[in-house]
């Protein structure tokens, strides 16, 4: 949860400061970090037509799931 209010509130100077993203659409879960980092790591690798397939499947209405998390 840190990661992505760090994200939402523009506090990491990655991908999503540079180029304004601040909705997210998709995330997954894991008991631990090294797994986390690790998917993080093989999605980064992915073209953008995978990636939009991926999010297509789970919320084809790309609706900003930032708030169902934090309730």
């Amino acid at each position: 949860m840190q990661r992505i209010y760090q994200h939402k509130n523009k506090q990491m100077k990655g991908f999503s400061f540079k180029y304004n993203l601040n909705k997210l659409v998709y995330f997954e879960q894991f008991e631990d970090m090294d797994s986390a980092i690790l998917r993080e790591k093989m999605l980064k690798k992915w073209n953008r037509e995978w990636k939009n397939r991926l999010i297509n499947e789970l919320n084809p209405s790309w609706k900003d799931l930032y708030f169902d998390l934090v309730g």
